[in-house]
């Protein structure tokens, strides 16, 4: 046995620890709905999470560690999903924001631009984004 096959991939670590991010800012809120479970589904899917990986990481996702993305455009990726699960019941809460700045501030950006890139998400997701910037995304090619 390979020591790959004790510990997984670097890929799949930061995988298991994105996909324990989204499960942990799923439950602050209370119990996990059926539109959240819907979506942690899929990211587990999207993210070769097993079955078993599953079942762990929903009875503890706090014992999994943060692995920042290497990329700025991995990083925005993995707050896009983040924003996906925490809308999916159309509303947001302090304690998701309050846990949000945490994992952003863990993916490796200041204190300062997580509040900024929250912000702007929140903007985004709830559809309240100004004129200008929804010119920009409709006309961008």
């Amino acid at each position: 046995m390979s020591i790959s096959d004790l510990y997984g991939s670097g890929e799949h670590l930061r995988n298991l620890g994105h996909f324990a991010s989204i499960v942990h800012l799923a439950a602050v809120d209370g119990a996990i709905n059926a539109e959240e479970q819907i979506a942690l589904e899929r990211f587990a899917r999207k993210l070769n999470i097993s079955e078993d990986e599953f079942k762990k990481v929903l009875e503890n996702p706090a014992i999994f560690p943060i692995h920042p993305n290497n990329t700025y455009q991995g990083r925005l990726e993995r707050l896009y999903d983040l924003f996906t699960i925490i809308f999916s019941d159309h509303q947001i809460d302090d304690e998701e924001i309050y846990l949000l700045k945490r994992y952003v501030i863990g993916l490796g950006f200041s204190s300062v631009l997580a509040e900024t890139i929250i912000k702007r998400s929140i903007q985004i997701f709830s559809g309240k984004i100004n004129f200008e910037d929804y010119q920009y995304l409709v006309d961008k090619k």
